[in-house]
């Protein structure tokens, strides 16, 4: 049992007996055994850990308490939330051998070492650094990890040396495991503890240091191959004043609304000559009116090497698109590039889109025309009076040439025909009340499993896992992780994610893939629940009105509701989704495909090169 000053929060519990939040309350109402809460506030109670422990024990709520939930709740008492990084980096560097306890208490330390022998050191280090991430996600913008991958292909395999200089909890440094040395800074000592641990758990040498970067460079004169940054957004305290006259500024003093073309600067200032950034920044950047002077700086130098638009939700911390911004320091060769590589992209086209910059990057006065998708814009076309270089502003405006609107039509109708034969068949109905049950209940009467992946790296090796950009942009998966300790999914398995105030699902039909980090994998019983009613009832469940923060939300899947219905209905209802499914993803084909030949028609027709009316 846990020691006698360990307390837990209602969210704690639920997560301990795997639950939700409102099971929770519903046993403080119904059980008057259920134990009194030790500290908090009415709204927001505590209770003691060894109390939870043997009421959940006593009740069969759970079988055994998790080795791991009583390492955490053990680990999360040690220090209120503003120290709790510095108990989890201290707790991380001992199963690396490093220091002595300090400030983990001896309880949680005995269970932690239990933990490692069962699971293992690495193992162990990395369920802390994902579970301080997950309970601290409203104060870190943590990059997505298929995002960061993403960041370190475009930054190239032939890397040596890596800077990260706001590196966060290091998750960008840590997918550049080809690199011979990484240098970091985070300006929270905890979280540069934390990135170290995970540097180390990457098998990537590299050192991190505490500091803020713009104000305190802790890595003077180094200068590296790459840099691979997540900069803070829309910071107006980054030093405006007292670093008017730095020396970094080469391309021109950055406004003080413009805090994300002061760490382009920085970046820059730390790359060897020919040495590639790679920025993720908000869309704003591209085209703020403050940060012409900048931009046109950058272009006609050469700095600006390519501008890669990603949808909106991609990064955390906020709901609209971002941008990434790929630098190359010129290399005082004489050769300035003559276009720039705009290009859109999501998580299914993020290969596509790694080759297009390689082949590219191999010839910057290559042109390139991906309808749609992919441009590269000769530098005179962007110094204009807006200097405005947003990739959907400049994607698609010469991609579709005239000559090739009889296929691009072509294409468009074959998809609308199967649009038609796609749309399901359903007929109006009086509205009638049907009895409905939440997953909770389907999950204890054994008619469903529920399993939830937590936070975890994808390290590029292994087996592909499926992630949460597939679900909501659709097309296959795309990255591997190692196998160990995650989740296999089977055919016909439901996978949910949520974002913001949306929900994305996905019944998958093939075998062979891993369950991706932070989703939830409902596993129906065919004889007794059908996988897409399922889907479809748990897909039009509500997400809540708020989050954590901006982009991130807490989303209990076994909180939705399907209808009790027999297996024959249930079957009806899952055809019409199964449809409805494919539906969507046929739509987007053809959005994409029928703005191409709208283009193509509206080029034709400017250029004399098509005729209005019908061919005779």
């Amino acid at each position: 049992m846990s020691g006698d000053g360990a307390t837990v929060t209602s969210a704690d519990i639920a997560r301990m007996a795997g639950v939700g939040r409102a099971a929770v309350s519903n046993w403080r109402r119904r059980y008057e055994d259920f134990p009194e809460p030790v500290g908090g506030t009415p709204t927001s109670p505590t209770f003691a850990l060894k109390d939870v422990e043997a009421w959940l024990l006593g009740q069969g709520k759970v079988e055994e308490l998790p080795l791991a939930e009583r390492v955490w709740q053990q680990i999360r008492t040690a220090a209120d939330d503003l120290r709790l990084g510095e108990v989890v980096a201290e707790a991380a560097e001992l199963l690396r051998g490093v220091g002595k306890p300090r400030s983990v208490p001896r309880p949680a330390w005995t269970l932690l070492q239990q933990y490692a022998a069962e699971q293992g050191a690495e193992e162990a280090s990395r369920f802390l650094l994902d579970r301080y991430a997950d309970v601290h996600s409203r104060r870190l913008a943590e990059t997505p990890i298929e995002l960061a991958h993403f960041m370190a292909r475009l930054a190239g395999p032939d890397v040596g040396t890596v800077l990260d200089p706001a590196c966060g909890l290091g998750v960008l440094l840590a997918t550049m495991n080809g690199t011979e040395h990484a240098y970091g800074q985070e300006s929270d000592p905890a979280l540069a503890r934390l990135a170290q641990t995970r540097l180390s758990l990457a098998g990537v040498d590299g050192v991190i240091r505490t500091g803020d970067s713009l104000r305190q460079d802790a890595w003077p004169g180094v200068t590296a191959d790459a840099v691979v940054c997540h900069p803070p957004f829309n910071e107006r305290n980054w030093g405006y004043e007292e670093l008017a006259s730095d020396p970094r500024w080469e391309y021109g003093l950055p406004p003080k609304s413009e805090s994300e073309l002061a760490w382009v600067q920085h970046a820059l200032a730390h790359l060897r000559p020919g040495g590639v950034a790679v920025m993720l920044m908000p869309e704003i950047a591209a085209n703020r009116r403050s940060g012409r002077r900048i931009r046109s700086n950058l272009l006609r130098r050469g700095a600006v090497q390519a501008v890669i638009g990603l949808p909106p939700k991609m990064a955390p911390g906020t709901g609209l698109p971002v941008h990434i911004w790929v630098l190359r320091r010129p290399a005082g060769d004489g050769r300035t590039p003559s276009r720039v590589l705009m290009s859109t992209a999501e998580p299914a086209t993020f290969d596509a889109v790694v080759e297009r910059w390689r082949r590219f990057r191999e010839d910057p006065d290559r042109v390139l025309d991906v309808p749609g998708e992919t441009r590269t814009v000769p530098i005179i076309d962007l110094i204009d009076e807006d200097i405005d270089i947003s990739p959907a502003r400049h994607v698609g405006v010469a991609d579709a040439t005239a000559g090739d609107y009889p296929a691009f039509r072509t294409d468009f109708l074959s998809r609308l025909e199967r649009l038609a034969a796609l749309m399901p068949e359903v007929s109006p109905s009086r509205p009638r009340d049907v009895p409905m049950m939440p997953l909770t209940e389907l999950e204890r009467t054994g008619a469903l499993t529920v399993q939830q992946s937590g936070r975890y790296d994808v390290d590029g090796t292994g087996e592909f896992v499926l992630e949460a950009g597939h679900l909501f942009a659709g097309g296959p998966a795309t990255n591997r992780t190692r196998p160990e300790n995650r989740i296999a999914i089977l055919p016909g398995d439901v996978v949910v994610a949520t974002r913001d105030r949306e929900v994305a699902v996905r019944v998958v039909d093939e075998a062979g893939l891993l369950l991706g980090p932070r989703l939830t994998l409902l596993r129906p019983d065919p004889e007794r629940l059908d996988p897409y009613f399922l889907a479809g009832f748990v897909r039009s469940s509500p997400a809540p009105a708020g989050g954590t923060q901006p982009g991130l939300t807490r989303f209990d899947t076994r909180r939705a509701q399907v209808p009790r219905l027999p297996l024959d209905d249930q079957r009806r209802y899952g055809e019409a989704f199964r449809n409805l499914f494919a539906f969507e993803a046929e739509l987007r084909g053809a959005n994409g495909s029928g703005q191409v030949a709208a283009a193509s028609v509206l080029l034709g027709l400017t250029t004399g090169a098509l005729n209005p009316g019908s061919p005779s």
